[in-house]
């Protein structure tokens, strides 16, 4: 394939033109505040309940409370999973409230993964502070995890209702395909070589199936039957993996101010992210050069003592390859797969236009 790119550090992608008017008047920063508005309290609820210090540990990790415990107003994350659990209801014809024990459901599973996938890379940031294995060690990180995996069930089961057993079926089948995409991305840490179609295997596994999840479980709480309910997940399901092309934009050119990572995160964890493996796919001698520097790389004791310029060689041949440009581009092709989802399902055309702006939002952020 020949790729080209012309970008600058910072950037993501271009902005996604509107499918309907209607989606030019949607506030989504008021749709993602009612969704922390709505799923934040009992959130806190149900975080409540863990035997201390996990409560604490917990507190931390959401941004709650500091590293000495006292109050704090952190940056809890862009509550796009809860925002679209509660649109989903609504897709059902349900209110929104109906989707907030599947919206708390869907952030615990989502912040589960995040501490133990924090433990596994070695990441010391997030959300612009220490995570939590930096702070309060890797043991509680994996107990925190594991508790708010539990926690997620739970919120789900005490519903008693038989709506709230398909709900809960879906989510531990997507919990099962992000496990399987974490350790699918692990594995390729270790290999010189993956191909396109094996990385987004496991970017839809990792990122994709709770995002679809999220698509779906407020429409099953609310009654859908289950071909409303898997159209919705296709629509989430292919904008997870729009969300995750632009996260390896971002894990790669983001700028640390905004994504509260270091420079290059990505590239400092050997990641074969989507610009890495299209630019190895790519030929021609910049991608050749590329696979001679990451190979040396892989077998390297030194990796960790790389300089900053280092590290930018190996983002510009990534760029000169055409890997940041293919994955912009794979960004947008799924996000209109995603919009395309959505026509297959009846629901009030207000909805639409925000499930429609909330994944134009999903392409075009910085963080």
């Amino acid at each position: 394939m020949t790729l080209s790119s012309t970008g600058t550090r910072g950037e993501t992608v271009p902005t996604v033109p509107s499918a309907d008017s209607a989606v030019d008047t949607v506030d989504v920063a008021a749709l993602l505040e009612r969704g922390r508005t709505l799923a934040t309290p009992v959130l806190r609820t149900a975080v409540d309940r863990l035997a201390a210090p996990m409560d604490t540990v917990a507190a931390y990790h959401f941004g709650w409370i500091d590293a000495q415990g006292n109050p704090a107003d952190g940056d809890g994350g862009k509550a796009v999973r809860p925002a679209l659990a509660l649109l989903s209801a609504e897709a059902a014809g349900a209110r929104p409230e109906v989707g907030v024990p599947g919206a708390v459901a869907v952030e615990l599973v989502h912040n589960f993964s995040l501490l133990h996938d924090d433990l596994m890379d070695g990441d010391e940031q997030r959300r612009h502070r220490d995570t939590v294995w930096k702070v309060h060690g890797p043991a509680q990180a994996i107990l925190v995890g594991d508790a708010l995996f539990a926690l997620a069930n739970e919120v789900l089961l005490e519903l008693g209702t038989v709506e709230a057993g398909r709900a809960t079926r879906r989510l531990t089948t997507a919990t099962r395909k992000l496990i399987d995409g974490q350790a699918q991305d692990i594995s390729y840490e270790h290999r010189e070589r993956v191909t396109v179609e094996e990385c987004l295997e496991m970017e839809g596994n990792k990122t994709g199936a709770l995002l679809a999840c999220a698509c779906s479980i407020g429409a099953v709480l609310g009654g859908a039957d289950d071909r409303t309910a898997d159209t919705l997940e296709a629509y989430g399901y292919h904008l997870g993996l729009a969300f995750q092309a632009v996260d390896d934009l971002l894990g790669i050119w983001g700028d640390p101010e905004a994504t509260g990572k270091q420079t290059w995160s990505d590239l400092r964890q050997r990641k074969k992210s989507l610009p890495v493996v299209a630019a190895l796919a790519a030929g021609g001698p910049a991608s050749e050069r590329l696979g001679e520097l990451l190979a040396a790389d892989a077998k390297s004791n030194d990796f960790d003592t790389f300089s900053e310029e280092e590290f930018a060689t190996r983002a510009a041949l990534i760029e000169e390859a055409g890997g940041r440009e293919w994955t912009s581009q794979e960004a947008r092709r799924q996000h209109a797969v995603a919009i395309e989802a959505l026509g297959a399902v009846d629901m009030p055309e207000r909805v639409r236009a925000q499930l429609t702006a909330l994944a134009d939002f999903v392409v075009v952020r910085k963080r």
